[in-house]
């Protein structure tokens, strides 16, 4: 959980303006930047932990930055796991907020123009309360995908108890020990949580809908 709400919090900040840029931007090339955005969607888990391992390690620039305060790696640290799972899970945010702002249209912001607000104004006021229902939507399909990530958070972050352990983790080490109650358990409540999830998704996006045809 502690994983997921950091991890929520910098996607939101660092997705926000690439899901404008993308929305707004007229370059030819946005696109391919879109396309790196969404790689994670396609790339295996372990191709994506593997690269972030050695970026994270010792000989990587994760390995120079952890120097700086004394670490030897970002890699088996939980610094290292909000960096990786910030890079898994921000397609998930990116792209319903720039669907969001892509919604809007011209129209609003023009007009919130000639009443004389400047882009600063437009953005805060015009497209970020309009875009809100890409922001829950991209906010809660970030904070599941993290909470649900396997594959990276292994790779990058190993298995230590109060540092890198995330459930998904547990449920695994709990298998192969053969703890199948407790492993029931977790993985019922992530059947549970994902539902619920998946369910409310769905119910707020057809109000939106309904909303909008009115």
């Amino acid at each position: 959980m502690k994983l997921a709400g950091i991890t929520t919090l910098v996607l939101l900040v660092i997705g926000t303006p690439i899901a404008w840029w993308l929305a707004r931007s007229a370059a030819s090339w946005k696109e391919a930047v879109a396309a790196i955005v969404g790689l994670p969607l396609v790339l295996p888990p372990t191709v994506l932990g593997f690269y972030l391992l050695m970026a994270l390690g010792p000989d990587g620039p994760g390995g120079a930055i952890a120097g700086l305060f004394g670490g030897r790696s970002l890699a088996f640290t939980f610094e290292g796991l909000v960096i990786g799972s910030v890079i898994y899970s921000l397609p998930f945010v990116v792209q319903p907020i720039r669907n969001a702002f892509e919604a809007i249209g011209d129209r609003p912001l023009e007009v919130a123009a000639t009443l004389g607000a400047s882009p600063w104004d437009r953005f805060w006021s015009v497209a970020v309360p309009l875009a809100r229902p890409g922001f829950l939507t991209g906010a809660v399909l970030g904070f599941t995908h993290t909470v649900g990530e396997f594959g990276v958070v292994l790779m990058i972050g190993g298995n230590i108890l109060g540092e890198t352990k995330v459930l998904s983790v547990a449920i695994y080490d709990y298998v192969e020990t053969l703890q199948w109650a407790p492993a029931h358990l977790l993985a019922g409540g992530m059947v549970a949580f994902a539902f619920i999830v998946v369910f409310s998704v769905m119910m707020l996006e057809k109000r939106l809908r309904h909303r909008h045809g009115d």
